[in-house]
């Protein structure tokens, strides 16, 4: 493909024209996400005492998810957040929603002593779950998050298309013909204006969404609840007992049951959770307005992420914005230049876009397990913790939330799956945690490099 020198015109129309929350948005990161959103939160910080069913810390994709969960159930919820909801990676991410589990191989191997032969159907429910919830819950309640249907899981050498091939048989086998095709180069050119892959498969089940606009609107679902929802608050403390209790700096939470869903920014009970889940800083980029060229370049609309271990992920925005994250940093250290770290990718996958102008650069801090497996406990009779879905958190997350929700009334059976677990918990925390992810992640690279 001979690529032609970019032309995109620039006009005063370039600019972001959907609302705009300046004033009110100047705590959360400066995201495509953030000048986009649809509604800004306006919840109190928690001052004075509170008395409630289950107490929830962590204003994710996680926490929010099962206060919608358990407040559907009709227990009194409320819900504390260091910041604003979804200021973490729930408001940051790619806005992909995959049926992809990282951990699925240790899944199998660790969940087999429980399940048997039923741990196939188990980890293949898990892929697909987490759609039929936000699917569901963007209609209930009227949430205006961009959904789109359709994604491309990309090949860039014959190895990944062998793996896709597998992954196709199984889609076929599972009754999902009519959700997916495998496509070869050829295929994959008229999806996409790319020569960077040999095929893919198109997987119409798959979504893409606004991650911020879905996390604040599942938050004004549970409120309309009746779930009480406190931003910039922090827990300083979890005292246990009988009947838990959240302190902080102005004010309580008693509660009969706490869910700790802070993932990886919280500190809180680190004699039992340090060590066992870590950063790694995620960048984005969203390009400026591209015009009738965003249509040249994915016809059909589709979110795009490709085979390797260290992956790129991208989609295009309503407005023609190409939206580009990738090159993850296991060290567990911010970027310094994520526009300079991800203009050669954006290069190498469209040279129709060389020259691009980047209007928003930001990072996500990603909670990686060892392990892969998201990590399901409790410490202490009436405390549980939900945690660390290494990078595919938007579909799992919800999964998770409907787990939390089932156990914290009663019903065991899924979560004892999870918690049965075994985890691996790296001694002095991330300050060995990190180097031994990117000394793991440099050997897996390494090893995909020689698989060719």
């Amino acid at each position: 493909m001979n690529a032609q020198p970019l032309a995109i015109p620039r006009t005063p129309m370039d600019t972001i024209t959907t609302p705009l929350h300046a004033r009110a948005a100047r705590d959360r990161a400066p995201t495509y996400y953030t000048a986009t959103l649809q509604e800004e939160t306006r919840y109190p910080t928690l001052e004075g005492h509170a008395t409630v069913d289950v107490a929830i810390i962590g204003g994710g994709f996680t926490g929010v998810a099962t206060a919608v969960e358990l407040a559907e159930r009709g227990l009194k919820v409320a819900l504390v957040e260091t910041h604003r909801i979804g200021w973490g990676a729930s408001g940051r991410n790619g806005g992909q929603v995959t049926g992809s589990l990282s951990g699925d191989a240790a899944m199998r191997r660790q969940m087999q002593r429980r399940l048997g032969r039923e741990v196939d159907d188990f980890i293949w429910h898990l892929r697909w779950r987490g759609h039929d919830i936000i699917r569901a819950r963007v209609a209930r309640y009227g949430i205006s998050c961009d959904l789109r249907d359709g994604h491309l899981h990309a090949a860039m050498t014959p190895a990944h298309m062998a793996d896709l091939q597998r992954a196709f048989d199984e889609a076929q086998q599972r009754g999902m013909g009519s959700d997916v095709a495998l496509l070869d180069a050829a295929g994959m050119r008229e999806h996409l204006a790319s020569e960077r892959y040999v095929g893919a498969i198109c997987n119409m089940r798959n979504l893409h969404l606004h991650p911020l606009n879905l996390c604040i609107g599942e938050a004004r679902a549970a409120a309309s609840l009746g779930v009480r929802i406190f931003e910039h608050t922090e827990v300083l403390e979890i005292t246990h007992g009988p009947r838990p209790m959240l302190v902080t700096r102005h004010g309580r939470i008693h509660a009969r049951q706490v869910l700790l869903a802070g993932d990886v920014h919280h500190q809180l009970e680190r004699r039992k959770l340090g060590g066992m889940i870590f950063p790694a800083m995620g960048g984005i980029v969203t390009t400026e307005p591209l015009g009738p060229l965003a249509q040249t370049l994915n016809p059909r609309n589709l979110a795009v992420y490709d085979c390797r271990f260290v992956l790129d992920y991208y989609r295009f925005t309503p407005e023609g914005r190409l939206l580009f994250g990738g090159g993850a940093n296991y060290s567990g250290r911010d970027s310094r230049d994520v526009a300079a770290e991800l203009r050669p990718a954006i290069e190498q996958t469209f040279p129709q876009l060389k020259g691009v102008r980047i209007d928003f650069e930001w990072t996500c801090a990603m909670g990686i397990v060892i392990n892969r497996i998201p990590q399901l406990g409790k410490l202490s009779e009436n405390v549980w913790y939900c945690q660390g879905y290494s990078g595919h958190g938007v579909a799992t997350s919800h999964v998770m939330g409907e787990i939390m929700a089932e156990a914290i009334t009663g019903t065991l059976g899924r979560f004892d799956t999870f918690a049965l677990c075994r985890h691996i918990s790296v001694p002095f925390g991330r300050a060995l945690g990190n180097p031994l992810l990117a000394v793991g992640m440099w050997y897996y690279q390494m090893r995909e490099k020689l698989r060719g």
